[in-house]
């Protein structure tokens, strides 16, 4: 088994304790040295300044590669760019350009008066500037509101087209689910780098209900061995050895790049990794 290019997902604080719960997140996986962390938004962009200043302490402090998110909600076209612009100008030009979710009160995504009304013409107007990386979100188990797996797939070419560099998925739970939808990307002429998205499952119940929102599929027998693990006090065991797994066989596929949603909690993303062969190689002292 090959060793994996890894990268973290990590989300902003709200709090001087999820402050510290963040850098501790920081100090424990920064030493496996990743491509890059990639800071969130909140639901309906609720934290942009949030997040621009944890990316920028982040960046500033460890000196990491940070990969920040930006969203169409909630911002004219104008202040989306602004903010584009503030995270060049800190060094860091990494993007997540997404369309975002819905703002809160919303239950489907409304463009901004002024804004952009999707991700392409989101990541178009970046791709004009040349001055990011970009990096995209694809769906394994199909976007909540397309039509089609077809459309799904052509709507991500689109986002290729427009000048984005990489995709990250969506999580899931079978190694086969991103497995098709890689060949059913490459089928449609994508040729550009598809990273599946792996979320170490810390909380089962928390899990389920993010993939009920994000339209990931649950197996049956996934929700069943959660159910008998928490019974029996093996809820981490479970998540552990299957989370492992699920990797292994994505690397045994020829997956070369895993992107990990830490939830900024790091210590079974943190195993998983060790698992894969992925050790230490450097201390990050400078964040506190």
């Amino acid at each position: 088994m090959n060793t994996p290019a890894i990268s973290f997902e990590v989300f902003p604080p709200r709090s001087v304790d999820a402050a510290f719960k963040l850098w501790d997140t920081a100090q424990a996986l920064a030493p496996l040295t990743p491509r890059f962390f990639s800071v969130t938004y909140g639901a309906g962009g609720t934290t942009r300044d949030l997040s621009h200043d944890a990316a920028h302490v982040l960046r500033r402090t460890s000196g990491l590669p940070v990969a920040a998110h930006l969203t169409c909600v909630g911002a004219s076209k104008k202040e989306t760019l602004e903010t584009a612009e503030r995270f060049a100008k800190i060094g860091i030009t990494d993007i997540v350009a997404l369309r975002g979710d819905p703002a809160d009160g919303d239950t489907s995504f409304q463009p901004h008066p002024q804004g952009f009304a999707n991700s392409v013409d989101l990541i178009e107007a970046l791709a004009e500037t040349d001055k990011f990386t970009m990096r995209v979100g694809a769906y394994p188990d199909s976007h909540p509101d397309a039509v089609s797996q077809h459309a799904n797939i052509q709507y991500l070419k689109r986002k290729f087209d427009a000048g984005a560099d990489e995709a990250i998925t969506q999580f899931f739970f079978e190694a086969d689910t991103f497995l098709r939808f890689r060949d059913a990307c490459a089928a449609a002429g994508i040729t550009k780098k598809i990273i599946p998205g792996i979320l170490p499952v810390a909380n089962w119940a928390s899990a389920r209900k993010f993939a009920d929102r994000c339209g990931a599929v649950v197996p049956a027998w996934i929700e069943e061995a959660y159910r008998a693990a928490e019974r029996d006090g093996r809820h981490d065991l479970l998540a552990t050895a299957l989370c492992t797994e699920l990797c292994s066989d994505l690397l045994d596929e020829g997956v070369e790049d895993l992107h990990f949603y830490t939830l900024n909690r790091p210590e079974l993303t943190k195993t998983v990794c060790h698992a894969m062969g992925i050790t230490p190689r450097s201390e990050l002292s400078n964040v506190a």
